[in-house]
């Protein structure tokens, strides 16, 4: 069985016994690959870490950067309380009506607000509603901007809310320090803050799975 093969094998077993799907999500990515969006949505146990992470943090408000189909959306607003919020931020209008479709299937759109538009845009927006701190931030949007998402969320937090960046290690392409790929260089200046800001204390993981060679960066707001 090749490497991938193993990978995909394993997630699958995984899935199976820690983060079984339902018709909810089942449709959220048929809905998704029905409308051709691009096939960069977190995994189930992916999804199951976000969920299990936003009931550790007692997240009572969530922002996300980068919404896609929604299906990471689902599984972070399932974390919440009842009279949670959850604002997620999607650039492509195409991509929030979709994802706003499957987050009412999911019965969550008491819960979820989609922002359509830049998200370097809609953050100086929303810090001017002088939001509540928001609990847990997930940044999985265009990697050139990173750092600057990263930077926001520290201005959105406060001491104790936790911020979590997706796709940093790009495949092991993040160590090479000569790389002109935006989406790499975005991605180590944002473990360079994250490594070098006062006011972060954080750490980086490696994954391999369904979604192959990658990985997520973890930060914890100090105060």
């Amino acid at each position: 069985m090749s490497e991938s093969k193993t990978w995909d094998a394993v997630d699958d077993y995984f899935s199976g016994h820690l983060a079984p799907d339902d018709e909810v999500l089942r449709a959220a990515l048929r809905d998704s690959e029905a409308a051709e969006l691009p096939h960069v949505n977190v995994s189930a146990p992916q999804g199951k870490l976000l969920h299990l992470l936003a009931q550790l943090q007692g997240a009572r408000t969530i922002l996300e950067i980068g919404t896609l189909g929604g299906y990471s959306t689902i599984w972070l607003a399932r974390a919440l309380p009842a009279d949670g919020r959850l604002i997620s931020l999607e650039y492509d209008p195409r991509h929030a009506e979709v994802a706003s479709r499957n987050i009412a299937r999911a019965g969550l759109e008491k819960l979820v607000e989609v922002r359509t538009g830049p998200a370097l845009d809609a953050l100086p927006q929303l810090a001017d509603e002088n939001p509540p701190p928001f609990d847990l931030v997930f940044i999985d949007a265009d990697k050139a901007n990173n750092a600057n998402y990263v930077e926001w969320a520290l201005k959105l937090t406060r001491a104790g809310s936790l911020i979590i960046v997706d796709n940093v290690v790009r495949g092991g392409h993040v160590a090479d320090i000569g790389s002109t790929d935006p989406a790499i260089r975005g991605t180590r200046a944002a473990i360079e803050l994250i490594g070098a800001h006062p006011r972060l204390d954080g750490t980086a993981v490696q994954t391999v799975g369904s979604k192959g060679y990658d990985g997520f960066a973890l930060a914890r707001v100090l105060g």
